[in-house]
């Protein structure tokens, strides 16, 4: 921060004063979602809510080689930097403090970890904001704000073994060579059961309004502790009924898999404007809190 003081001496010159306050820290605000960030729904893969979280990006001091610049008298290897460039490589951080916990976990048990543990409130205890001042949506913040402590502990995780991208790109309509491209090894979709993009084991849902009723299958890791009992909280989108088939998800042992459905209903919509509403499932234990955002819209 800096305050930049006016003056004017005896011969009427204008004359100011700049002076640093040094960097602010602990703003109330905290985070806040900037206008740049990138908002859903999306449009190629509906069914998968996007962005999947955020993250640290708006003036960061950051790496910048001078020959980005294209000057050679420049000296300084430093720049204040906003945007994805810079909020790519928090998440990209906080992704290998996570593997370097557990070696074991799978790229996606890590995105699950990031996401299902991430904050949805600002450092007021209110919801983060957007760059109005007003409540971000599911659209703008995801899963939420990224938080790299809880991430390596996030007490269950919603893992996807890369076989089961085959069905779920499949049913994207890829042709079993794009599919094979994508796999560098060969694959037949006509071969494998495709599955409606929502039934991938991905740590959200994205539900299209005006469509029938729908049922979800999703499973758990338990990654906490191994005798554990979870209890579930559901806040449906308006208009929207949400049943999940299990109050209780009980544990035994740790790397124990519970399989549990979703099913909605009711998402009945008349019009041609976009609509968006959000609600989420939680499932909270005696030390943590798992949960997945619900984002239901129309475009």
């Amino acid at each position: 921060g800096l305050t930049i003081l006016s003056y004017l001496n005896s011969t009427s010159t204008p004359t100011a004063t700049i002076e640093f306050k040094g960097t602010i820290t602990g703003d109330r605000k905290s985070p806040t979602v900037a206008d740049f960030s990138a908002r859903g729904p999306n449009y190629e893969s509906q069914g998968i809510l996007k962005p999947d979280v955020v993250g640290p990006g708006v003036n960061i001091l950051a790496a910048w080689p001078n020959l980005v610049a294209n000057n050679n008298t420049r000296s300084n290897y430093f720049e204040m930097i906003s945007g994805t460039s810079v909020s790519c490589p928090h998440l990209s951080g906080v992704a290998a403090l996570t593997k370097s916990a557990h070696p074991d976990w799978s790229a996606a048990a890590i995105k699950s970890a990031i996401m299902t543990s991430a904050d949805v409130m600002d450092r007021e205890n209110h919801p983060i904001m957007d760059e109005e001042h007003l409540p971000a949506d599911v659209f703008a913040v995801g899963a939420g704000h990224v938080n790299p402590a809880r991430a390596s502990d996030p007490g269950l995780n919603y893992d996807i073994a890369p076989d089961d991208y085959i069905p779920y790109l499949c049913g994207l309509n890829y042709t079993s060579r794009e599919v094979s491209r994508i796999l560098l090894r060969r694959a037949h979709c006509s071969a494998v059961p495709i599955i409606h993009e929502g039934q991938l084991n991905y740590p959200s849902f994205a539900i299209r309004l005006g469509s029938p009723n729908q049922t979800f299958t999703r499973t758990v890791t338990n990654v906490g502790v191994a005798v554990s009992s979870y209890n579930v909280e559901v806040v449906a989108p308006h208009g929207i009924s949400v049943v999940v088939t299990f109050e209780t998800l009980n544990f035994t042992r740790l790397n124990e898999k519970s399989t549990y459905e979703v099913s909605f209903r009711g998402s009945e919509y008349v019009g041609d404007t976009f609509d968006s509403r959000q609600g989420y499932i939680l499932w909270k234990s005696a030390k943590h809190s798992v949960r997945i955002p619900i984002a239901a819209f129309h475009l």
